[in-house]
C-alpha cells in the first residue's frame, strides 16, 4: 500500500531544497490551522509567499497544480491571514499565493513554480 504521508513529506522536502537553492528564506512549513495547512511560508525580498506543494509520481490524476481547487485556495488564504495576525504583521503586507508542482516520471523530477497562482 502507498503511504501518502511519506510521499507528501518527500515532496515537501524537495520543495524546501528547491526554494533554499534559489535564495528564499523558509519562515515556516506545515503550518496547521483549523482552516487547513500551509505547506510553506517563504520570505523573498520584502514579500511573503504562501506556497502549496503538490507532488505526483504519475499524471494518472492530472497535473499536480490542478489539485489546488478553489476550495483549497480559500482555505490557504484563511490560514495565511491567521498566520499574519499571529505575527502581528499588517494585513496589507506584500503577500503572494504560489504553487510548486513536482512531477516524478521515470526517475526524472520536474519542478514547475507557479508564482501568484491564485
Amino acid at each position: 500500500m502507498i503511504n501518502r504521508k511519506a510521499i507528501g513529506d518527500r515532496g515537501e522536502k524537495m520543495a524546501r531544497k528547491f526554494f533554499q537553492d534559489r535564495g528564499f528564506i523558509i519562515v515556516a512549513h506545515n503550518f496547521r490551522t483549523r482552516w487547513g495547512e500551509i505547506d510553506l511560508v517563504l520570505r523573498f525580498e520584502r514579500a511573503f509567499r504562501f506556497v502549496e506543494v503538490k507532488f505526483r509520481r504519475t499524471l494518472d490524476y492530472g497535473l499536480p497544480q490542478d489539485a489546488v481547487i478553489q476550495a483549497k485556495q480559500r482555505k490557504i488564504r484563511q490560514a495565511a491571514l491567521y498566520w499574519l495576525r499571529l505575527r502581528q504583521l499588517p494585513m496589507d503586507s506584500d503577500i503572494h499565493f504560489d504553487v510548486l508542482a513536482i512531477r516524478q516520471c521515470r526517475g526524472k523530477i520536474d519542478f514547475e513554480y507557479l508564482e501568484d497562482a491564485f
